[in-house]
């Protein structure tokens, strides 16, 4: 049993993982190609958000995603072998996340703005406004993502990878839970419903210089938030409630079958999301 739970989520690692990167790769590249190069969507504060998401999105997983399958696939832990590669992948972790999250979050909002029947609510979405949005929530999350640097490192006894404060392991744990998994979901739950019942309140969104596309693209991104998001942060507030709980060998396998495959999912939220263009 043991060895046929390590052995499939190695299996599901490498299979499913190179699928999502190949994918992500290729999806999130076009995105690129397409918000930076056609006119109208240049002009636009939704397409420019999912421009800089889908820039981030390819970096995320091209760093994260290919060492987790070099990892949990073929069993080579490279964050063991080197002390800054273990404190730059968290860094890279937290904070490439938390800017394509933001920027998927601010999407949604967007759209909720420029499908208002109000005017004056409609003005709010301004494409200066988005490049300096943008730029604030980039530092704003690579300045939280310094402590990372400072508080990772490989444990010597054990040779791995991990945390060496128990507070800012805390921290982590909860901010996964909360503004990784929780806001986002809420923020994007809650805009995206709201756009859409602009929408079914007025007929005049050709006027508004309103694409249907976008609104398509940033309500099924609502869907896909929830999918992608809501068992990641449901098992991560579960290990946060088991950590001091003593747990058999069979426990944590499964735990880390569950882990393995509720990683994937997550995965895909970077992969998928803006793809759909």
């Amino acid at each position: 049993m043991a060895m046929s739970l390590i052995y499939i989520g190695q299996q599901i690692t490498i299979y499913v993982g190179f699928i999502l990167l190949f994918a992500g790769v290729f999806g999130n590249s076009m995105n690129i190609l397409i918000f930076s190069s056609v006119q109208t969507y240049r002009r636009t504060p939704c397409s420019f958000y999912f421009l800089i998401a889908s820039i981030f999105n390819n970096l995320y997983i091209l760093i994260n995603l290919t060492t987790r399958i070099i990892d949990a696939g073929f069993g080579i832990d490279l964050t063991s072998m080197s002390a800054i590669w273990c404190k730059a992948r968290d860094f890279f972790i937290l904070t490439l996340s938390m800017i394509t999250f933001t920027c998927s979050c601010l999407a949604t909002i967007d759209q909720f703005l420029v499908t208002s029947r109000n005017v004056n609510v409609r003005q709010y979405s301004n494409i200066k406004w988005a490049h300096r949005i943008t730029a604030v929530v980039i530092i704003v999350w690579i300045l939280h993502g310094i402590p990372c640097l400072f508080f990772f490192n490989i444990i010597p006894i054990i040779n791995v990878c991990n945390f060496t404060n128990a507070t800012y392991n805390l921290y982590v744990t909860i901010f996964i839970c909360v503004f990784l998994c929780g806001i986002p979901m809420f923020v994007m739950l809650v805009f995206g419903y709201l756009a859409y019942r602009n929408i079914g309140q007025t007929m005049l969104l050709t006027e508004q210089q309103v694409d249907r596309q976008l609104i398509s693209m940033t309500l099924i991104q609502v869907i896909l938030v929830i999918l992608s998001n809501a068992p990641f942060g449901g098992y991560v507030a579960y290990e946060l409630i088991t950590a001091g709980v003593s747990k058999s060998v069979d426990r944590q396998l499964k735990e880390y079958f569950a882990e393995t495959t509720l990683s994937l999912l997550n995965y895909s939220y970077y992969v998928v999301c803006l793809s759909l263009l």
